[in-house]
């Protein structure tokens, strides 16, 4: 799958739904998405849009954990909790389950930001801050992360 680009800001409604940019609706037309998986994050207060194909071969992947190991069980139990099948609908609106929107923490403003192959969804106040508050580890994260990648290497 080709890449999602881009940190866009949106408006929630009382009802839970973002209308998505236009730019956004593009890229995703453009790669014929239409169809995700939402769930809550595992390290931060926000969500994680999966296209439905990207998170069908998560499931494969996690179907092989071996089911009698009770740290398998807590995982999966954790990390499949609130997970819902959500799409766009003809006006290009999302809409985002209470208990998510309450998961999340989400209010009126709220980012959408691209991580790859996924979509986080994050209250702007809780997405600023912690941009905020890891920037002056963010060159040491950096190294630590992208240090030892041959990007010569194909």
């Amino acid at each position: 799958m080709k890449s999602l680009n881009g940190t866009y800001y949106c408006k929630m409604d009382a009802k839970g739904r973002i209308m998505l940019p236009a730019e956004l609706r593009k890229q995703l037309a453009d790669l014929q998405i239409d169809d995700f998986v939402l769930k809550r994050a595992v390290f931060h207060k926000n969500l994680e849009m999966h296209p439905k194909n990207e998170w069908d071969k998560l499931m494969q992947k996690l179907n092989k954990l071996n089911r009698f190991k009770k740290k398998n069980i807590d995982f999966l139990t954790r990390f499949l909790a609130g997970v819902r099948n959500v799409n766009i609908d003809n006006t290009g609106r999302l809409q985002i389950p209470k208990d998510l929107v309450s998961v999340a923490g989400l209010k009126k403003e709220v980012v959408i930001a691209s991580q790859i192959n996924i979509l986080q969804v994050w209250d702007k106040d809780n997405y600023e801050k912690f941009l905020q508050e890891s920037v002056e580890d963010f060159s040491e994260l950096a190294e630590d992360v992208m240090g030892d990648i041959d990007f010569d290497d194909e």
